[in-house]
């Protein structure tokens, strides 16, 4: 783990309450893990229970999943992860998303339904010809629970034989936590397919 935890790295925990999603600074790693200072009251972390850790490295996105040992005040310890893997910056995991979504512009809006999301874009479907030129704000709908709010740029704009308009995009002006929210949804949606 030293070698891919550093002092002073900043590390993102997400608990499965997302919203108890918290981030902090590494104090020290050892051969059993590591502790690190939150920024955030730690509230929803539990001692034992698996989270989700993210950091951003040389090589790309680190994740990984461990629980917190020692819970002290603003101070976790950390225990260390059984494996890990590297999420790279622009190959995040992309998985089939069928959802009816409105792109809105001003006092425009576009109906569309989503055919797949990663944590970096979205690929949607319409039978209007939306503009590539702005930027539209969107409310991507995970579960009942879980919804994010960003925004949303066209990179390409095809029209079908069928007549539909199919567009890629990227997100912008999306949060950490939000961003980590779709990594751990995609992630979930792949392992919930390959074990079908």
């Amino acid at each position: 783990m030293r070698e891919l935890i550093k002092k002073e790295q900043l590390v993102t925990i997400v608990p499965q309450d997302f919203k108890n999603t918290n981030k902090g600074k590494v104090l020290e790693v050892s051969q059993e893990g590591f502790r690190m200072e939150l920024k955030y009251k730690p509230s929803g972390l539990i001692q034992n229970h698996i989270c989700d850790f993210y950091s951003m490295t040389d090589n790309g996105y680190l994740h990984f999943e461990s629980y917190i040992k020692e819970l002290e005040n603003n101070v976790i310890s950390i225990a260390n992860p059984v494996k890990h893997r590297f999420l790279q910056r622009r190959k995040f995991t992309r998985v089939k998303f069928i959802e009816p979504i409105e792109l809105k512009y001003k006092d425009t809006v576009y109906k569309a339904r989503t055919l797949d999301i990663s944590a970096g874009g979205m690929k949607i479907q319409s039978e209007e010809n939306i503009n590539i030129e702005h930027e539209y704000s969107v409310v991507i709908k995970l579960s009942d629970e879980q919804e994010i709010k960003c925004k949303y740029s066209l990179i390409r704009v095809e029209r079908g034989d069928n007549g539909l308009y199919t567009v890629s995009g990227r997100f912008t002006q999306l949060s950490n936590i939000d961003k980590m929210m779709l990594i751990q949804y995609c992630m979930q949606k792949e392992m919930e397919n390959k074990n079908k």
